[in-house]
This record gives structure tokens, C-alpha cells and sequence, in this order.
């Protein structure tokens, strides 16, 4: 399954470690930046002491805040507000950060954002570099700081820009930044990145480099996130964990691609507004098991070894069996609290659109072995 011809793209600078938000000034100006864009979620008091630095050493900050699920329109307010600016920071969540990495592109091409957007758009290439964006995550979950893309919803739907040049020049990686982040925020977030460490480990696209990072990633992700949602990431090693399970994440899925998880993500998170973290959360367990009894039936011999190691990988036990990857994952799940699908507004009526969309999305294309609709129906049924 591990392919030995393969490309990767990452960002050329990646900076990790506790206290390191503290180099971003240093960054900036070292760009010649004067006028900075701070991406921020929904609300930008925890981006306040970065602004503050900021702004010590002279640079002007405006602040532009993503009240939800990235979309279309929220990149183009992000674009007009970005005028005048010589640099993008995104500080905070998966949104902000692909709303930052958008904007920082679409600023200086001036094109609408359907000009380049797959599926929905014209999917026309991206063909020139942004301004310069700085990405600085605040949650252990998507990766995004590391990946060349920035999902965006849009007429029901989730789609992707996708382009080189919408990886961030810089990516600050502070595991300090997570302290006292929700539990739901830990659960979902977490689960997300477990999801795109394990997806891209069985990914037909994966390669030796994906493959050593996923191994890592899921280990510190198996033993760290459920400590981390018992004590709110008070733990120093439990957040430097997870922030290095979720840059190794970004980096996987940036370069492996991902599986039917991801597929779901993309053809709900539009349609019920639901947070993408939760989808992935949901439906981690049920295409898993559902994965591997297709495996079972019709699937490669190397495809059942990586799920015996994953199961290893996750356990612990080196006697593990294929089958405990979807227990130890559902046992997580409920540990997590996390909720079904039907918490997001999802009707039984809506299964044939739904597992048409997954079908259709660019993630299914790395799952393991191509899924009827009847099996992506019953990991819909089961997330529920």
C-alpha cells in the first residue's frame, strides 16, 4: 500500500514548541510586514496578548473574526478586509485558519473565491504566491497550519481551494495555546486529528514519509487524548501530544489524502452546519468497522496488516486484532461524549443525498478500497 514514488508540499518554516507563539513578531517584521490581517474564531480575546506584541513592535492590527464553518461569503468579507494589508495572521481553529490561508491568496489574485473552488466552482488553478500568512493554531484538531488547502462551504456542500501557494509561509506550533480549551472543543478537535493520522495511514496514497509520522501521531494521540479531556490540557505532555498528533495530521493529509471519514465531513458539515470536528468524531468508529469487514471480504492482504498494526498502534497490546481498532475507537468515543449525528439535525430521510455527496467527495478517493453505497448507508446508520 506504501507507495514509493510520491511528492510532498509543506510549509518551508515549521516552528514547535511551548512559548513559541512569541516568535511571531520576529517573523512579521522579518517579512517587512507594517499592516497585519489577524484571522481570528468567533471571538479574538484569546488572540489579545498576541496583538498586543504586535503591536509593541509597531505593526498595525486589524482583526477579523470567522464566526463559524468557513464559507464563500465569509472569505470574501475576509478579502475586502484584508485591503491595504501586507500580511495575514491566522490564530485559532481549522476556520480560521483556512479562511486566513484563503484570504491571504485571494487578496492579491482579487479573483472571487468560486473562480478557483473544486466541485462547486470553476476549480481554475491558483497561480501565483499570496500575501504572506503566518499560521498559529489555538486547537489540536485539523492540521490546517500545514495543509494546501481551505475548505469552504458553500450551496450545501463543503469544497475545496487547493493550491501550493495556500501553504502558510510560516506555521507556529505552541502546545501552550491549548491550555483550557472546552472538553467538547478537546473531544472534537481531537477526534479529528486520530482521524487524519489513521486515514492517511491506510490511504492508498500513503507513502514512507505519511507512514512515519501517522505511526507517531497515532501513539501520542491513543495515550494523551483522554487525559486531555479530563483535565482541560493542564498537562504539558499531554498538549505537546497533541499538538504534534495534529501538525503530523496536516502533514499525512496534506500528502496521503484521507478516506470516507473526510468524505462524510465534506457532505455534512455544509448541509447541517455542523462543526467538522464532530462529524469526524461521529463517524470515526462506524467506517472503520465498516472498512475493515469490506477489507475482510474483497480487500488486499497488506490493507488487513496495517489495520492488525493500527490496532496495535492504538491498544498497546501486541496480540491486537483488527476488529479492536473500531472497539478501541468506539470506547473512546464514548468516553469523549461525543455525540451521534442525529444531535446535528440529521433525518433518516436524508441518507441517499447524503451518501451520494460522501460518494462524490475528493477524500473517499483515498479510502482503502472503494465502498458500495450500501456500505456508506450503513456507516451513516451507525453514526447516528
Amino acid at each position: 500500500m506504501s507507495s514509493e514514488t510520491f511528492d510532498l508540499a509543506v510549509p518551508s518554516d515549521i516552528r514547535v514548541g511551548a512559548g513559541r507563539v512569541a516568535e511571531a513578531p520576529d517573523v512579521l517584521t522579518g517579512w517587512g510586514a507594517r499592516r497585519v490581517l489577524l484571522v481570528t474564531g468567533r471571538s479574538p480575546d484569546r488572540a489579545a496578548p498576541l496583538v498586543a506584541a504586535l503591536a509593541e513592535r509597531g505593526l498595525d492590527v486589524s482583526t477579523f473574526a470567522v464566526p463559524g464553518e468557513p464559507t464563500i461569503d465569509v472569505v470574501r468579507e475576509g478579502t475586502a478586509a484584508a485591503a491595504g494589508h501586507d500580511a495575514v495572521v491566522g490564530f485559532g481553529g481549522g476556520s480560521a485558519l483556512d479562511v486566513a490561508k484563503a484570504v491571504a491568496v485571494l487578496a492579491v489574485s482579487g479573483a472571487d473565491p468560486l473562480v478557483h473552488l473544486e466541485v462547486i466552482g470553476e476549480g481554475r488553478p491558483i497561480t501565483g504566491p499570496g500575501l504572506p500568512c503566518l499560521a498559529v493554531p489555538t486547537t489540536a484538531g485539523t492540521g490546517s497550519e500545514v495543509t494546501r488547502n481551505a475548505v469552504l462551504a458553500g450551496d450545501g456542500v463543503k469544497a475545496s481551494l487547493r493550491s501550493p501557494w495556500l501553504l502558510p509561509r510560516v506555521a507556529i506550533v505552541d502546545p501552550d495555546l491549548l491550555t483550557g480549551l472546552p472538553a467538547a472543543t478537546v473531544a472534537a478537535s481531537g477526534m479529528d486529528a486520530l482521524a487524519q493520522v489513521i486515514e492517511p495511514f491506510l490511504s492508498r496514497r500513503a507513502n514512507p514519509f505519511t507512514d512515519a509520522l501517522a505511526r507517531d501521531g497515532i501513539v501520542r494521540s491513543a495515550r494523551s487524548l483522554r487525559p486531555a479531556f479530563t483535565d482541560g490540557m493542564q498537562d504539558a505532555g499531554v498538549r505537546a501530544d497533541l499538538a504534534v498528533a495534529s501538525l503530523f495530521g496536516g502533514l499525512c493529509l496534506a500528502n496521503a489524502g484521507l478516506g470516507a471519514v473526510h468524505a462524510f465531513a465534506a457532505a455534512l458539515g455544509a448541509r447541517s452546519g455542523a462543526p467538522h470536528g464532530a462529524v469526524c468524531a461521529a463517524v470515526l468508529a462506524p467506517a472503520l468497522a465498516v472498512n475493515l469487514r469490506a477489507v475482510r471480504e474483497r480487500g488486499s492482504h497488506e490493507t488487513l496488516l496495517r489495520l492488525t498494526e493500527l490496532a496495535v498502534l492504538l491498544t498497546g497490546a501486541v496480540d491486537a486484532e483488527p476488529e479492536d481498532v473500531a472497539d478501541w475507537v468506539g470506547d473512546q468515543t464514548r468516553a469523549l461524549q461525543i455525540p451521534g449525528l442525529a444531535t446535528h439535525g440529521l433525518a433518516d430521510a436524508d441518507t441517499a443525498e447524503v451518501v451520494a455527496a460522501a460518494q462524490r467527495a475528493s477524500s473517499m478517493r483515498g479510502n482503502p478500497l472503494d465502498l458500495t453505497d450500501d456500505e456508506v448507508a450503513e456507516i451513516l446508520a451507525r453514526a447516528r
